[in-house]
């Protein structure tokens, strides 16, 4: 099934900028990002978020206590309550090759690879956690059907 992206003249999204995850122990979440997925920090406000820049999308990881009840202390950036407890889920896109050089990465990081799934229609992921029980995966963009 295909959907059209723009039907008439109304917009439409077209691409995901900001992916939020949450976690309660910002710097375990920043020694994982950085340290096993080699991800640079772009910004950080000790005890409520850490930002990674990704090509053309934003990984924002929050404390959920700091962001769920009141809004940002930063006048100039008045950003509404937000927050959420229990794991979430961020697929990462690798092309085969990578997920090859992801797992083993991984596993000499001391990261257990949880699931290694290789999907009916075609294509390849593989299921870890962070250190707050977040749900991250790596997989071939094909098994959306994009290329």
């Amino acid at each position: 099934m295909s959907h059209d992206l723009n039907p008439g003249d109304d917009p439409c999204p077209r691409h995901v900028l900001e992916v939020c995850l949450y976690v309660s122990d910002l710097e375990a979440a920043e020694r994982f990002y950085s340290g096993v997925l080699g991800l640079g920090v772009f910004s950080k406000v000790k005890g409520r978020h850490v930002f990674y820049k990704l090509d053309k999308q934003m990984l924002l990881i929050f404390n959920p206590d700091e962001t769920s009840d009141k809004i940002s202390d930063d006048v100039k950036n008045p950003v509404p309550v937000h927050g959420a407890h229990g794991p979430g889920h961020v697929c990462f896109s690798a092309s085969g090759e990578e997920i090859e050089k992801w797992s083993k990465r991984l596993k000499d990081k001391g990261v257990s690879i949880e699931v290694d799934f290789k999907w009916p229609g075609g294509g390849r992921s593989i299921y870890f956690r962070d250190p707050a029980g977040n749900s991250l995966e790596f997989a071939e963009p094909r098994i959306w059907g994009f290329s």
